[in-house]
């Protein structure tokens, strides 16, 4: 039971990384589309902390 707990904690962890890149790869869409570069800049730095 244990074992299980903790599969799914891992797993909800991994989803959860995964829908915040998501979000941050589509708001560097829009970013770029918009032409604002201070807003991609960030974008891309939030990136590269949340890998």
């Amino acid at each position: 039971m244990n074992q299980s707990r903790l599969q799914s904690a891992r797993k909800s962890r991994e989803a959860h990384r995964a829908n915040i890149q998501r979000s941050l790869e589509h708001r560097l869409q829009v970013a770029r589309e918009k032409g604002d570069e201070q807003l991609i800049r960030q974008l891309e730095a939030e990136m590269r902390y949340s890998s």
